[in-house]
């Protein structure tokens, strides 16, 4: 029980570390007058669910090759997480700025007129966001397998929460600015985080 607990406790941080920048894109399509609030979340449970589910068939290809091998796709976040550090560092942005809200407005298609258009353009923007999830989930679930459903029962209470979130940020643009400010400063944490837990395993080579 305690392990279960622990792994959606990891779920839970790794999908709002690689899913920050989201919540501004959620924000935005709410914002949107031509987007009603189903399509917005419907087109976000598809956008994630096809992460997920690509992440654990990649993860599934990557089962072929010895463990120790496979644990190399540590490297993958690790350098994320070394890059988006560096970059942090390089550029903050002063108060006040653009940042400090929600995104840009996200464009919706003008042939998008149905909902199941709608809720397409939604989950193409998610998936097109969605990097960082394919970076730390392949690794994760192709050195313990096991996780991947407790991955995609968080990742569906989780992306519950983004819509509230993301709704909420629309009309209050003081809490938009803390999730972003301190948003930016978890993800290369947690991405360094992963990476380094995952090439733990690839010790096994140096023997």
């Amino acid at each position: 029980m305690d392990s279960l607990i622990a792994t959606a406790g990891v779920a839970a941080a790794v999908f709002v570390a690689t899913n920050v920048d989201d919540v501004f894109i959620v924000a935005a399509f709410f914002a949107d007058e031509r987007l009603d609030r189903r399509a917005v979340v419907l087109g976000q449970y598809l956008g994630i669910g096809t992460l997920v589910l690509a992440s654990a068939l990649a993860a599934v290809v990557a089962l072929t090759i010895p463990s120790a091998w496979v644990a190399l796709l540590g490297a993958v976040p690790l350098v994320m997480g070394l890059a988006r550090l560096r970059s942090l560092r390089r550029s903050r942005p002063p108060p006040g700025d653009a940042a400090d809200g929600p995104a840009a407005p996200a464009s919706v298609p003008p042939g998008a007129t149905t909902l199941a258009a709608r809720v397409l353009a939604v989950a193409t923007v998610t998936v097109a966001n969605g990097g960082d999830n394919l970076g730390v989930y392949v690794p994760l679930f192709a050195s313990s397998p096991a996780v991947v459903p407790v991955f995609a029962a968080v990742s569906a209470v989780m992306t519950g929460v983004w819509c509230a979130l993301g709704y909420s940020l629309v009309s209050n643009r003081l809490s938009g600015a803390l999730v972003r400010r301190y948003g930016r400063a978890l993800l290369p944490v947690v991405l360094i985080a992963v990476g380094l837990y995952v090439l733990s395993s690839a010790l096994e080579l140096a023997r």
